[in-house]
């Protein structure tokens, strides 16, 4: 198994169930149920919903997570009922049943909200640009950068045109 995966995120669903997993990403929504956590990890690929009761070992440090802490997890895949299916993520037909819990990286209180699409100022944004490029909109949106910049050198090398670096958007060049 790799040390801090051997799924990503988005890629669980009822087909996994009853199978160890370890997952790693960002504590993305902590809720409370009185005596039950849900969790929502998040990592590059998607978002899974975690679980954890007072049975489970890893209950007292998962109370304690907070937005944005890295973790890395160990459970097992657990079919959801079928009236708590979420149709809306990849892995909604699942949740993990977490046993153990590694906190890789803390997180303090964060100056805006990594979730949702809150409006901020721009002054704000920037200061925190490390935070704010978590958001999904702006993932979104560098990922489709990315496909778009990828699409294009494949095409140009097909047709045996050389790539010279340039400074692309922001990257700053020697001149």
């Amino acid at each position: 198994m790799h040390a801090y995966r051997s799924h990503t995120c988005a890629a669980l669903n009822a087909g996994h169930v009853g199978q160890d997993v370890r997952l790693s990403g960002w504590v993305h929504r902590v809720r409370d149920h009185g005596g039950v956590l849900f969790i929502d990890l998040r990592d590059h690929y998607g978002i899974t919903q975690l679980i954890a009761d007072g049975d489970s070992a890893a209950f007292g440090a998962l109370e304690r997570l907070r937005a944005e802490t890295v973790i890395c997890i160990d459970g097992s895949v657990k079919a959801r009922d079928a009236a708590l299916i979420n149709p809306n993520i990849p892995t909604g037909e699942v949740e993990i049943y977490v046993r153990a819990v590694t906190i890789l990286g803390a997180s303090d209180d964060l100056p805006l909200p990594v979730f949702g699409e809150p409006d901020y100022p721009e002054e704000t944004r920037l200061k925190y640009r490390f935070l704010d490029l978590r958001r999904e909109t702006l993932h979104a949106n560098m990922m489709l950068r990315s496909k778009v910049v990828a699409s294009i050198r494949k095409r140009m090398w097909a047709k045996e045109f050389t790539e010279f670096q340039t400074p692309i958007i922001t990257a700053s060049s020697p001149e």
